[in-house]
């Protein structure tokens, strides 16, 4: 034994976590159902002696160092255990954190009321700086209880986990001890902000000759022949976008006119779907071309092109689009896939 002091009981005065008695091991048996050995990965509903052992195990890891710290959850006015929840350090600073109701009190903010309060435990008697979640992506519910518990998703691991047999996906789910907390509006926003959408917003350029042809890109990276411009850097706005793209690509800084097009771009080749502005770039004497520096790396040629003669370079969306933009550039066309929204 070290220094280690025994385990403590913690409430918020309805809801309590305390440490496990040798009698909730036949509560715990008699209530797993096969939602805790499904998210658990449990060959089925673990054997009386079995749970026995494992709370010794529990028990010993908690007197030796508390690298795991394991409480029963109860309920005022409900007799015996209506869940569980558990620390486990990971690493030096960081605990995993667990948790499981039992079926007749799913729906009662169990889990959710359980894990904030061993959170402010974790974080403040056990000293640790970060905690985190793993969760089954198709397990919304304990996602749910995650987000509600202050924790801002984090990625995805792909792969990263085997259940039942099959490998599947671990969306991670973290929280810091310096984290503001949820219940303010930069908490809030920022734990919104980690499960809301993000879509890339794509930023091109259209810079037409006095014939009414089009400047295209011979660029390193695809086939295709394309706009000048590219994806926005986050905390950048789309219009500085557009102008760093075609500083770093062409060498040159070219006032933009106004907005073309606006496109919603689905999903395609491997890419999520992305909004995309296309800006006028204005109409220039076909010596402009001449003005113009491409880096050599992702631009390796430029030409002027008419509507006619893009069947075959370009990609299928700006053969939808330019077309269209070419014949009639003075209003804003709104597009879906390069398809004008009617």
């Amino acid at each position: 034994m070290t220094g280690v002091p025994p385990q403590p009981t913690l409430s918020d005065g309805e809801l309590t976590l305390r440490p496990w008695r040798a009698e909730d091991i036949e509560v715990a048996h008699g209530l797993t159902d096969d939602e805790i050995v499904r998210w658990f990965d449990l060959d089925g509903v673990t054997p009386r002696d079995g749970l026995a052992a494992a709370l010794d195990r529990w028990r010993r890891l908690y007197a030796e160092d508390r690298s795991l710290v394991t409480f029963v959850v109860e309920l005022a006015g409900v007799s015996g255990p209506v869940g569980t929840v558990a620390v486990r350090r990971t690493s030096e600073g960081v605990g995993n954190i667990t948790w499981s109701t039992f079926k007749p009190y799913r729906g009662r903010h169990v889990a959710q009321r359980a894990v904030q309060l061993l959170v402010v435990y974790a974080f403040g008697e056990l000293g640790l700086e970060r905690l985190q979640v793993e969760v089954d992506p198709e397990n919304r519910a304990s996602a749910r209880v995650a987000i509600r518990s202050g924790f801002r998703r984090e990625g995805l691991l792909r792969g990263g986990a085997t259940l039942q047999g099959e490998r599947r996906d671990l969306a991670i789910y973290g929280l810091r001890r310096d984290d503001p907390r949820a219940d303010t509006v930069t908490g809030w926003t920022a734990l919104m902000d980690s499960v809301l959408p993000k879509k890339r917003v794509i930023a091109h350029v259209v810079v037409r000759d006095t014939g009414g042809r089009v400047l295209l890109c011979k660029v390193s990276y695809k086939r295709d022949l394309e706009l000048p411009g590219g994806v926005v850097e986050p905390d950048e706005d789309p219009a500085t976008g557009a102008l760093r793209e075609m500083e770093e690509e062409l060498g040159v800084s070219l006032p933009l006119l106004g907005v073309l097009a606006i496109d919603w771009l689905p999903r395609w080749e491997g890419w999520g779907d992305a909004i995309e502005i296309l800006y006028d770039g204005g109409v220039h004497d076909p010596s402009f071309i001449d003005t113009l520096h491409p880096d050599g790396f992702e631009i390796l040629g430029l030409a002027w092109y008419a509507a006619d003669e893009l069947t075959g370079l370009v990609s299928p969306l700006n053969q939808r689009r330019l077309p269209v933009i070419l014949k009639s550039p003075t209003p804003l066309h709104h597009l879906r896939d390069g398809n004008p929204i009617t």
